[in-house]
């Protein structure tokens, strides 16, 4: 191979020749000196057509040559495979006694497509048209007719190396854009993925969502009537789960859902479904289920692994949930209708006490229609003015008076009669209502006792119990003091009744929000004492007044010397702290004298009235006041005694 040394190589020209003389001749005209840029800058004028700007230098060429077109071959084939392609060919029509140019450039194009040729030829006998039709690229072909003028060879040289130099920015250019749209069709391929993935499943715990839990149920039923074989299904409802999102957070709350998720998605096999599809809500699909046996085996060990303790903010914190299990096609013939009787079957799993599991039978569907119907009427009843408050008097368990009284909702629903609040509170939390029932509570409780004072009743104070969802929303003392300004009633007059449980989940937030109500002269009441898990630390730091005695201690004071001996100490511990102490659920005269023994300060119960709604509630504080004035009794079993005249 004979090479120009020292030329920068910006350009690749092959030369084919059987005579080396031409080589020479090439030679001195391919690396001839500047001085005839000016003409060939004419020439490319007039071949191009646009009057481009004078190059300073005219391209510097890196030569090669070759005496025979095999020889030619070698070289195009061993430039391509180093990267350095000829830009083009000057190739001799007759070159014996090997190939003639014709064939020297079909071998050419064979190795490398994109390399431009000139034919130089010294004969006139050729038929022009038939070597293009046999080569073809005429786009890449030029005739050079021998003896030629310097011009034409520099011109040629120029105008298709320049030509292969375009060529291959475009094809550059081109790969560059083809490299960008195919990156970003597999981003755009990687994003459909993923909507795809998030339209049938859900984007918390990457289970099944309802979506796809449709189409799995499909599956299911056409494989169960095919194999003529049952399948089970689950819907599991975790408990309380609301009590995790108030009081740790919505993103502790997620925490527990994923790893519930994990925990059930161990439970069952590759084969079946579980699906989240929603807040707390799963659903199992066990498909085939050999036995009933085998779902009913699931639903249990889906408490036991759930009751594993969940490590959240230093917590052990303990989830249960509620199952039901309905089986297809006994307990429905539709995807709709299994689902349902599961869900009824849940519901059911609830009401039983919660953290068990129940397969669907045919009684369960009208208390899930009912409970469904309840919930719907509970969100109109506020709207209606169905709620009313009945008093329950607080007394003194010395002197028999009566300073206080507990307010407790009840619901006068226009067809199933009066509903107390076990029936409907817990539906009221689970559906998002409490907070609204809650405030309507205290600010009817507020209007109320004003509205007795400036008919010139006795001052009272009355009692208004708060759920610890509504407690632990943090709005609390806005919503104290809105119902205490529209009522226009003083803060001492009204007392907050807070669950032991509901104070304690989060001390240090509890504290401050008591804190704001006690300076605004409102009391605050722990109820329910004792069955909670108070630290007496803190119990010390509260700014609270009161600790009501759960009934259940109450219940078999005089027949259980452990409740009587609990009853004592709380009764201690509370005077310790200079608190007083109410009991409530008293309701025989045996009970009242034992809290009289131990200094009890009041209390309240059916053995001195049940709740009264608010007209009677008042006549029986009058007729009990004008009792008291007409004789003064300081026998407190004599002041109860009178009670039956009055009632």
């Amino acid at each position: 191979m004979n090479t120009d040394e020292g030329r920068i190589e910006n350009v690749r020209i092959l030369i084919t020749d059987d005579n080396a003389a031409i080589h020479e001749d090439f030679r001195r005209i391919l690396a001839a000196s500047a001085q005839d840029d000016t003409n060939l800058s004419d020439a490319e004028i007039l071949l191009f057509g646009d009057a481009a700007a004078t190059p300073a230098h005219h391209p510097t060429y890196a030569l090669d040559f070759a005496l025979q077109g095999q020889l030619a071959v070698q070289y195009v084939k061993r430039a391509c495979a180093d990267g350095r392609p000829y830009a083009m060919a000057f190739v001799d029509m007759r070159m014996p006694p090997g190939w003639d140019g014709l064939e020297t450039i079909e071998r050419l194009w064979a190795e490398d497509p994109d390399v431009q040729i000139v034919i130089c030829s010294a004969h006139s006998d050729y038929d022009w048209r038939d070597i293009f039709e046999r080569l073809g690229h005429s786009d890449k072909l030029l005739i050079l007719k021998k003896p030629f003028e310097p011009i034409e060879v520099l011109q040629c040289a120029s105008a298709l190396s320049r030509k292969w130099q375009h060529e291959r920015a475009l094809e550059a250019h081109v790969e560059s854009l083809e490299q960008v749209i195919t990156a970003r069709t597999e981003k755009l391929e990687a994003a459909n993925l993923q909507l795809r993935h998030l339209a049938t499943h859900d984007a918390l715990t990457g289970l099944p969502n309802r979506v796809l839990l449709d189409d799995r149920l499909a599956q299911a039923i056409a494989h169960a009537d095919r194999d003529a074989q049952l399948f089970a299904v689950l819907m599991l409802d975790l408990d309380r789960f609301k009590l995790i999102n108030d009081s740790f957070g919505h993103r502790s709350g997620d925490m527990v859902l994923n790893e519930v998720a994990r925990r059930l998605q161990g439970l069952v096999r590759s084969i079946d479904t579980v699906a989240r599809v929603g807040g707390d809500e799963f659903v199992l699909v066990v498909s085939p289920s050999a036995a009933r046996a085998d779902a009913e085996e699931i639903g249990r060990r889906a408490n036991e692994i759930l009751s594993t303790p969940f490590q959240l903010e230093g917590v052990d914190l303990r989830v249960s949930s509620s199952s039901g299990i309905a089986f297809y096609p006994t307990d429905g013939g539709s995807a709709e209708s299994v689902l349902a009787h599961a869900d009824a079957a849940m519901y059911c799993a609830k009401e039983r006490g919660r953290n068990n599991f129940q397969c669907f039978s045919p009684g369960m569907k009208s208390v899930a229609l009912e409970r469904v119907s309840l919930e719907s009427e509970l969100h109109q009843a506020l709207k209606l003015e169905q709620f009313e408050l009945f008093y329950q008097p607080k007394v003194d368990t010395a002197s028999g008076d009566i300073h206080s009284a507990e307010a407790l909702i009840r619901w006068r629903h226009p067809q199933r009669g009066l509903i107390q609040p076990v029936e409907f509170i817990p539906l009221a939390e689970e559906c998002g209502l409490i907070h609204e029932i809650g405030a309507w509570v205290l600010r009817e409780a507020c209007r109320q006792c004003a509205v007795w004072q400036r008919a010139g009743q006795p001052p009272l104070r009355v009692a208004v119990n708060v759920a610890a969802s509504q407690f632990r929303r943090g709005d609390l003392f806005e919503v104290v003091r809105g119902a205490l300004q529209k009522a226009q009633l003083d803060p001492r007059f009204l007392e907050i009744e807070l669950t032991e449980s509901a104070v304690m989940t989060n001390p240090e937030d509890s504290a401050a929000i008591l804190e704001q109500l006690s300076r605004m002269g409102v009391l605050v009441s722990v109820d329910d004492f004792g069955t909670g898990y108070s630290s007496m630390s803190y119990l010390r730091r509260f700014p609270i007044d009161k600790l009501k005695i759960d009934r259940s201690f109450i219940a078999e004071l005089t027949t259980r010397a452990d409740d009587a001996s609990i009853v004592q100490a709380i009764v201690s511990l509370a005077h310790g702290l200079r608190l007083k102490v109410v009991a409530e659920g008293v309701e025989t005269l045996e009970q009242l004298k034992f809290l009289q023994s131990v200094g009890c300060d009041q209390y309240q119960g059916y053995h001195f009235s049940e709740p009264l709604p608010a007209t009677e509630f008042a006549e029986l504080v009058t007729r009990w006041q004008k009792a008291e004035d007409r004789a003064s009794v300081d026998d407190a079993s004599r002041t109860h005694s009178k009670l039956a005249a009055y009632r």
